[in-house]
């Protein structure tokens, strides 16, 4: 990413009225409760807390990591340490907020995970596939090593590229041809291009 890396304006969430916001998830909550199903009141709340949990984590971060110190921070960029940071790129993805391409989003993605050596041999926009080669192939090229690879590609791309919904990963087999280990459906998007929030990571 180039120094000086702005957000989008035109992308900036409308003002919300937190008071309000609050009023309304209660009056949905009370309409759940005369309904007479205590499993889905139960269901709700359980989801508010879970989002409230998810961003309550995320502005912690993004707090943390504004309060580092000017000197330990990436130099030329002030939003690098956001945008580099896999909760917070998760939060702003999953709002359209991210400023950076896919591209850009999915060399993060593998740079979170650069001991497993893994380069873009390229992407299918139609069915959301990226094909990865596993540079080391794992020393065997065992299909254990390819797992852990695709694991670790999975983990990292929910966070920054979740527009990928499939992933496959050729390494090398004993006899020196590239074999292809499908890993099926990838993090994020599952049907359609609806980001879903990450797993939280502790600050």
């Amino acid at each position: 990413m180039s120094a000086g890396t702005t957000i989008d304006a035109t992308k900036a969430v409308p003002a919300v009225d937190a008071v309000r916001t609050g009023q309304r998830i209660e009056d949905v909550l009370d309409r759940l409760a005369t309904t007479g199903d205590p499993a889905a009141r139960a269901a709700a709340e359980e989801l508010v807390q879970a989002l409230m949990d998810f961003y309550g984590a995320g502005l912690a971060r993004m707090l943390h990591l504004l309060s580092t110190p000017v000197g330990r921070r990436t130099p030329g960029d002030p939003l690098a340490g956001l945008l580099g940071d896999e909760l917070v790129a998760s939060l702003l993805v999953l709002h359209d907020l991210h400023p950076e391409d896919r591209t850009t989003r999915i060399t993060r993605a593998l740079d979170s995970v650069r001991d497993h050596e893994l380069d873009v041999v390229d992407f299918d926009e139609e069915t959301g596939t990226l094909r990865l080669r596993a540079a080391g192939g794992g020393g065997c090229g065992c299909a254990a090593s390819g797992t852990t690879a695709q694991q670790a590609a999975e983990d990292a791309l929910a966070c920054f590229a979740p527009e990928v919904t499939a992933v496959e990963v050729q390494t090398a087999g004993r006899s020196g041809e590239p074999t292809l280990l499908q890993i099926g459906t990838g993090p994020g998007t599952r049907a359609g291009n609806t980001a879903r929030p990450a797993p939280a990571k502790a600050p």
